[in-house]
C-alpha cells in the first residue's frame, strides 16, 4: 500500500481525513477483540500513540486524530462496555471544543499519564 493510504506519513503529516478508512480496514473480529473490553481498547489505544511519539508526533496532532476516531466510534460502533457507553454519550452531548478537550484527555489516559505529566 502506497503512504497517501496512510493516516500518518513518513515526514511526520497527518491525514485525518483517512482515519476512517484506516478503522474499516481492521478486521470485524479484531476490532470486536479491541472493543470488548476497555482496558484493551486503552491499551491498543496506548500503543498507538506510543508508535505516534516514537515518529515524532505531538499531543496535539494525536488528539485529532483520536478526535477522528471518536467520531467514527460514536457514529458506527455500539458501545461494548460501562466505559465506553459513557464516552459515547460524553461525546455526543459535546460540542466541538469540548470533543477536543476530551480527545486530548484520551490521548493522556491511553499513555498513562497523570495530572502532574
Amino acid at each position: 500500500m502506497n503512504e497517501q493510504n496512510h493516516v500518518i506519513h513518513k515526514d511526520g503529516q497527518v491525514s485525518t481525513d483517512k482515519v476512517d478508512n484506516a478503522i474499516d480496514k481492521i478486521a470485524p473480529e479484531e476490532r470486536e477483540q479491541i472493543l470488548q473490553n476497555f482496558d484493551t481498547f486503552k491499551g491498543y489505544l496506548g500503543k498507538r500513540i506510543a508508535m505516534g511519539e516514537s515518529i515524532g508526533l505531538g499531543e496535539e496532532q494525536m488528539a485529532k486524530i483520536a478526535e477522528k476516531v471518536a467520531d467514527y466510534l460514536a457514529a458506527r460502533e455500539e458501545p461494548r462496555n460501562r466505559e465506553e457507553k459513557l464516552l459515547q454519550e460524553l461525546w455526543n452531548v459535546g460540542k466541538e471544543e469540548e470533543r477536543h478537550m476530551l480527545a486530548h484527555m484520551l490521548v493522556r489516559l491511553a499513555q498513562g499519564l497523570t495530572p502532574n505529566h
